[in-house]
């Protein structure tokens, strides 16, 4: 089955991609027959003004806005906290987990119970073979969006990390 990434921060920030934009994009690969990641999250100055939440719910209101809810079986989320991709800088698994939570939260209340608890909510944001393992271990992070240790030899243990908290 073939996968596209949508909503990358980079995207976002290089190509001004808003919420919106996202959002028809994901439409139009469904349509395409395509499945999506699609990408959430916050900048470090927005989580440092406690809106993080906030900023990723605008997010996910965009993304289902087109979507019906027999599309979701073709979504994954990825939450990539913007201030931790390529910085070496990761979530801590509370972290990680409360806006893991907030996501499933947010899909079973705007959704539906049945979506929150089928969406798979990877984490992305400098995941190494170091902290794989405990960010696997947290109950509503479903796997993994790896960039640069997917070049690695290490990326075989962040797979085993992955496989081993399923």
């Amino acid at each position: 089955m073939p996968w596209v990434i949508l909503g990358h921060s980079e995207r976002r920030a290089l190509f001004g991609e808003d919420n919106e934009t996202v959002g028809a994009k994901v439409r139009a690969a469904l349509d395409a027959g395509l499945h999506v990641i699609a990408c959430v999250g916050e900048r470090l100055d927005q989580r440092e003004a406690g809106v993080a939440e906030s900023v990723v719910a605008a997010q996910l209101a965009a993304i289902a806005a087109p979507l019906a809810e027999a599309d979701w079986a073709r979504v994954v989320i990825a939450y990539e906290p913007v201030w931790a991709i390529g910085t070496g800088v990761v979530a801590t698994p509370d972290q990680a987990q409360a806006m893991h939570a907030s996501i499933r939260g947010w899909l079973g209340g705007k959704v539906s119970a049945g979506v929150a608890a089928a969406t798979r909510i990877q984490y992305g944001g400098s995941v190494t073979a170091a902290n794989a393992v405990t960010l696997a271990a947290c109950p509503d992070v479903d796997g993994f969006l790896v960039g640069g240790a997917s070049l690695k030899p290490e990326f075989v243990d962040i797979v085993r990390a992955g496989s081993s908290a399923q």
